[in-house]
C-alpha cells in the first residue's frame, strides 16, 4: 500500500483514509485490498473465490462492489472534501473465476462533480467497465 502522512483538506491523512476503506466491514467481508491510491486513481484487488453465483463464476454484486471500492477511494483519498456517488453504471463483459483487479481513474472534474472510469480485470482480460459520478459532500449541505 502506498503511504503518505500529508493531511488532506478533510483533516485526515491519506494513510488514514486508505486504512478506513481497507478496514471497513464490507471490504473485509469481501477480502478487498487497496494496493495503490493517489489523487484520482486507485487500484484494488479481490479474489473471487467464495463469491460465486450458482453458475460458478464471480457474482455480479461482488464485481460491482470491487469497482465501487476503487471508485470510492479514487474519489476520496487525496482530494480534500469528501465525495459521494450520485450515479453509477456498470457493464459486465465476461465471467470471472480468479483474482480480480479494479483500476479507477478520474476522467473529468468540474469542481463539484467528478467522473470516474473503473475497469475490472482478471489477468489481462476485461471483466467489467464501471462509470461513476461523485459530488462534493459539501454541495449536498443546505
Amino acid at each position: 500500500m502506498v503511504t503518505s502522512e500529508q493531511t488532506q483538506g478533510n483533516g485526515l491523512t491519506k494513510d488514514t483514509i486508505i486504512s478506513d476503506f481497507n478496514q471497513s466491514e464490507f471490504a473485509r467481508l469481501l477480502g478487498m485490498e487497496i494496493t495503490e491510491a493517489r489523487d484520482g486513481y486507485a487500484r484494488v484487488i479481490m479474489d473471487s473465490k467464495g463469491k460465486n453465483n450458482p453458475r460458478g463464476v464471480a457474482h455480479g454484486g461482488a464485481v460491482f462492489a470491487l469497482a465501487d471500492q476503487a471508485f470510492g477511494i479514487a474519489a476520496n483519498c487525496c482530494g480534500g472534501a469528501p465525495r459521494v456517488a450520485v450515479s453509477i453504471h456498470i457493464q459486465y463483459l465476461a465471467p470471472a473465476t480468479g483474482s480480480l483487479v479494479a483500476i479507477a481513474r478520474r476522467v473529468e472534474d468540474n469542481g463539484t462533480y467528478s467522473t470516474f472510469r473503473v475497469v475490472v480485470y482478471e489477468g489481462e482480460r476485461i471483466i467489467a467497465t464501471f462509470d461513476g459520478v461523485a459530488i462534493l459532500l459539501d454541495m449536498l449541505s443546505p
